[in-house]
């Protein structure tokens, strides 16, 4: 009976994708299929999750099964990251589109990242502060004692590190093995190594123009396989959200997340206020919200349900392109904001962490001088944060341990951490994208003309 079962509810998600499919026979746009697969995957999630128990074997088996298509994507779209990022700032650089302005683009953008991870970390001082949470009325069970257990390991490790010794980490001492992905700080060492490499092309133009214009023909033929490989793989994108939501809701503590639901409620307030803050920031800058807000759907989508920003990083630089933002600077807003400034979870989530945990150690959080310690620290430790699932727990382990709060204490979020998770990745990939805008516009290299046309489908028809 139970493998009855698991086949079922396998034949029922292959149907939902077969549904999708012929909504992309019928030319439906890219946008209404990703909803299409977002709003259904959270319909079957919560059918299988009332008509099984969270723990039965049969809503694990068939989970298991959905990964095939939900995780499978993202190991897909991850796997074309490094190549992504490396082959595109290299692009940019052999069409001449950086030349000098690199260090004026790449501050920018780091610039607004922090700028509004500051801002971030406000909005969740503010969060926790209006809604009252406290650690101490947190419930601590088996599983949020062994978490707690858990992050106690993992800051041992990363305790004695200085902030220079964080700095050095951002530098890419084997580039090899940073395209491997081993490190938190990986994309941002191939960014660095990418414009390293395009400085000396550059040079080398100027010298041998001959081995130069080589060099720029191999660049572009790699360039166009690999954004190939791109579109290929985000023409799974509908699968992907479908599989990945279904498994979300379905295996979500619905229990657990009711008790916590001042601390989610809290959080996605913070959450919202800080993605309004974004639409603020571009229509000052004299764009539409809206316009951004609908081409900007597919990548928050996915970002929401897969809980990787890097995974989101094709999408996310296609994004920034169909909104008028020149290539070389979307690459660098979006490599960048995999492991610098993220709004989300190196912003709100570890202030609002902060605030919660501070009366357990009789600390006052209304003391502006805890507050401003703690959004400067909240900048600093923004520096690294892995662009994958845990980043914020990082995140967090830093900023609690630099203000000599309990790091153990953060465990007690487990059964809910997914859940923000989600809210928290998209508020990132919003983040890094609103960076490539406001640059592009400030060096007036924005394409207004792109940003305000119509919605069309990405590169090659996905």
């Amino acid at each position: 009976m139970t493998v009855f079962l698991i086949i079922v509810n396998i034949a029922v998600l292959l149907l939902l994708a077969g549904g999708l499919y012929c909504l992309q026979r019928r030319h439906v746009s890219f946008s209404k299929r990703v909803f299409a697969a977002l709003a259904a995957g959270i319909v079957f999630g919560l059918i299988l999750h009332f008509i099984y128990e969270p723990s039965s074997k049969v809503l694990a088996s068939s989970a298991d099964w959905y990964s095939i298509i939900g995780g499978g994507y993202v190991k897909f779209l991850q796997m074309a990251v490094m190549p992504l990022v490396f082959v595109s700032i290299l692009s940019a650089f052999t069409k001449l589109k950086l030349t000098n302005n690199v260090g004026k683009i790449s501050g920018s953008v780091i610039g607004i990242l922090l700028g509004t991870t500051a801002i971030a970390a406000a909005i969740g001082i503010a969060a926790a502060l209006s809604f009252h949470l406290d650690a101490v009325q947190i419930t601590k069970g088996a599983p949020e004692l062994a978490r707690a257990t858990e992050l106690q390991t993992t800051f041992e490790g990363i305790k004695d590190k200085t902030l220079p010794q964080q700095v050095l980490d951002l530098l890419p001492a084997n580039p090899f093995l940073d395209f491997t992905g081993a490190r938190p700080t990986s994309t941002i060492a191939i960014v660095i190594f990418a414009a390293f490499v395009g400085i000396a092309y550059l040079g080398v133009k100027r010298k041998q123009a001959e081995q130069a214009a080589l060099f720029e023909n191999i660049v572009e033929a790699v360039h166009a396989v690999v954004m190939r490989v791109v579109t290929l793989i985000l023409r799974l994108t509908p699968y992907g959200v479908l599989a990945l939501m279904t498994k979300t809701v379905a295996l979500s503590d619905l229990d657990a997340i009711a008790k916590l639901g001042k601390f989610v409620i809290a959080s996605y307030v913070a959450l919202a206020l800080m993605f309004i803050i974004h639409l603020l920031f571009i229509s000052f800058s004299g764009l539409s919200p809206l316009t951004y807000i609908r081409k900007s759907i597919p990548v928050l989508s996915f970002a929401f349900t897969s809980r990787t920003s890097a995974g989101a990083l094709p999408l996310n630089i296609s994004t920034q392109k169909s909104l008028g933002v020149p290539e070389g600077i979307a690459n660098f807003a979006g490599s960048f904001g995999l492991t610098i400034g993220q709004n989300g979870c190196a912003g709100i989530y570890p202030a609002m962490l902060a605030v919660m945990i501070a009366p357990s150690a009789g600390i006052d959080p209304l003391t502006p001088s805890f507050i401003i310690s703690l959004i400067v620290i909240v900048v600093i430790s923004s520096f690294g944060i892995a662009g994958v699932g845990g980043g914020a727990t990082f995140a967090a382990l830093l900023v609690l341990s630099s203000m000599n709060l309990p790091v153990a204490l953060a465990g007690l979020l487990i059964s809910v951490e997914p859940l923000i998770d989600m809210g928290r990745t998209a508020l990132n990939v919003s983040g890094s994208m609103t960076a490539g805008i406001l640059t592009s516009k400030a060096r007036k290299e924005l394409d207004t003309e792109l940003y305000n046309a119509p919605i069309k489908e990405l590169k090659a028809e996905v």
